[in-house]
């Protein structure tokens, strides 16, 4: 058919043609305002019913967005069947897309479901002191994707949740205290019992070292230059490095003070009898 001024305000064509492409158009419209609306009604009351369920923060917000997005695409191919769009290939097109999307975001999507575990198994959460990865810090912030930590100096460091849940956490402070070994070297000539009495004394005098479970000194090994004691204190979480520190420098004062040798490696050479041609030359 032509167009023209003349068939434009022809009532039957408007009746026939354009009267009908008006209505599908104002329909797809008020499917997409009105979808969108009943879309984000529903994430926020999701958001909130999960949080009540003491469900993380975190995953409450990830799923929920999950959900309009979604939401929003089902919406969309609505109104796009509302045109008279084929909805079949439109979803197949979107499908096709979704999956070039994920081929090409693999260690994304690996690090969004590795965050996923971690936010419902938490082994550990904001604010505890974790080694993961050869890597010690305080966590800070743990995303979907990502957990940032800062490190003893004040490094931040942000690492792929990939890597986070595929190693071993070992999370320092989420126990109310911690027991320290301290290994201390003495030499064979040294009088044993008093080193042990003394290391029993020094973490008997430090009001830090915990009564229970009771602190103790173990003759752990007979090494090739020193016989190696284990002293074994335990302390609060929040004072153990402190006090592991200070009770070390302590133990080598002491030591020093009561004539305890603390071996070091070193080497003896001995000189043989020389012949006497080369000891006159000497």
């Amino acid at each position: 058919m032509e167009f023209n001024l003349e068939t434009l305000t022809d009532p039957k064509v408007l009746a026939d043609f354009l009267l009908p492409m008006l209505t599908a158009a104002l329909s797809a419209v008020a499917v997409l305002i009105i979808g969108i609306f009943i879309a984000k009604r529903i994430r926020d009351a999701l958001r909130k019913g999960m949080r009540r369920g003491s469900m993380d923060e975190t995953l409450a917000g990830f799923l929920s967005k999950v959900f309009y997005g979604l939401a929003v695409a089902v919406v969309v191919i609505t109104a796009l069947g509302q045109l008279g769009v084929n909805t079949t290939s439109a979803a197949a097109l979107l499908g096709g897309a979704a999956l070039a999307i994920g081929l090409s975001l693999q260690g994304q999507l690996s690090s969004l479901a590795a965050g996923v575990m971690l936010i419902i198994f938490r082994p550990f959460k904001k604010g505890d002191v974790v080694e993961v990865a050869g890597k010690i810090g305080t966590v800070q912030e743990i995303n979907i994707i990502n957990t940032i930590m800062t490190n003893v100096e004040n490094q931040v460091v942000t690492m792929p949740n990939s890597s986070v849940f595929g190693n071993t956490i070992i999370n320092i402070t989420t126990m109310p205290w911690r027991r320290a070994l301290i290994t201390v070297g003495i030499s064979y000539d040294a009088d044993l019992r008093k080193a042990k009495q003394i290391l029993e004394r020094l973490m008997a005098e430090d009001e830090r070292v915990l009564k229970d479970p009771a602190p103790a000194v173990w003759v752990t090994e007979l090494a090739d230059s020193s016989v190696n004691l284990s002293a074994r204190p335990c302390m609060n979480t929040p004072d153990y490095w402190a006090t592991r520190c200070e009770l070390i420098e302590k133990i080598k004062l002491t030591f020093d003070e009561e004539g305890i040798e603390i071996p070091f490696p070193q080497m003896d050479v001995h000189v043989r009898d020389l012949p006497a041609g080369e000891a006159a030359a000497s």
